[in-house]
């Protein structure tokens, strides 16, 4: 019982790691996205809105790999309820984004 108790704790300590790694990627993509967006949106740059979309996309994809991972120590059903209702705003976040970004392509392409 003692190795599976210590296995248990390794994998905690892991996923608490790649929880931390993957949530200061995320928070990182969307403050240099936004910082480099605010540079582009002064100098009038016609892509600013994509390039702030395409980063916060990304910066939002990071953040729904660390809820991912935190499903793997949940161990009751009201933290399960609350990680999966933050999964699935976080995907439909993601999904808005993604459709914005063709949106906005989309208008590119016919200004070009």
């Amino acid at each position: 019982m003692g190795f599976v108790h210590l296995f248990e704790y390794a994998l905690e300590m892991v996923v608490a790691v790649g929880i931390l790694l993957f949530e200061f990627m995320g928070v990182g993509v969307i403050l240099w996205t936004s910082l480099r967006s605010f540079y582009k949106y002064i100098r009038h740059k016609k892509d600013t809105r994509l390039y702030l979309a395409k980063g916060l996309a990304m910066g939002l994809e990071f953040k729904l790999g660390s809820e991912i991972l935190r499903t793997v120590v949940v161990r009751e059903w009201s933290e399960i309820a609350i990680v999966g209702s933050i999964i699935l705003l976080r995907a439909a976040l993601t999904f808005l984004i993604h459709w914005e970004i063709k949106q906005e392509e989309l208008s590119e392409g016919r200004d070009v």
